[in-house]
């Protein structure tokens, strides 16, 4: 069965993200940015609500600098409880994803300097968090997440190289310039500047799998 030629992007802006070239695009934001125009926008706040779109709607949702941004764990709406708002919204885009369409975020992530500099960066990924949703049994089962995913790839990237799902796109190396820039890691990381050479975002390719 072909996937759907839609792609939906997560705190697009105004200026949503197509990783896969999709012809149709949609995203969602919080508020309505002001020069919005060319794809279908919804709002939504993704920590309190769901994904407002119908299950099995899309063949790709991209998530750029933004799974950063979802709490963990968050009072629910009595005040007395918890909820688990970053599960739930893995639990949504497992839903609106169609039978092996695939998640493409990217992220700052631990233990990078890059993850904790923005004071508004509060659910800081590894590059083991995708196993809670991910596999056989995924270990968010134990927090209400019923969905299923594969992995495609995780991998740490350079930021500006992954903004394309395109075969290498997301790969550190091929080229001169990218060796320069590893090179200019590794030197600074000698000289105590910085704690780790590898680039400081991951990447998640994730494939939904459905019955």
């Amino acid at each position: 069965m072909a996937l759907p030629d839609r792609h939906l992007d997560l705190g697009c802006g105004d200026a949503p993200r197509n990783p896969y070239s999709r012809k149709e695009l949609c995203g969602i934001d919080i508020r309505r940015p002001p020069t919005a125009q060319g794809f279908e926008l919804r709002l939504a706040n993704l920590v309190t609500g769901p994904i407002p779109f119908e299950d099995d709607s899309f063949g790709s949702v991209s998530a750029y600098d933004f799974i950063e941004h979802v709490p963990r764990i968050f009072p629910d709406a009595t005040g007395g409880g918890t909820i688990f708002p970053f599960v739930r919204l893995m639990q949504e885009i497992w839903r609106v994803l169609a039978p092996g369409g695939r998640l493409y975020a990217l992220t700052p992530a631990y233990p990078h300097p890059e993850a904790f500099v923005d004071p508004t960066h509060v659910n800081f990924i590894t590059d083991r968090s995708h196993e809670y949703f991910c596999g056989d049994a995924p270990k968010g089962r134990m927090y209400g997440f019923e969905g299923r995913f594969d992995v495609v790839r995780v991998a740490w990237v350079e930021r500006a190289e992954a903004y394309s799902a395109r075969p290498g796109a997301a790969e550190n190396h091929g080229s001169l310039k990218r060796f320069s820039r590893r090179l200019r890691r590794w030197s600074r990381w000698l000289r105590g500047k910085r704690s780790h050479a590898s680039p400081g975002y991951l990447l998640w390719e994730l494939e939904a799998r459905k019955p």
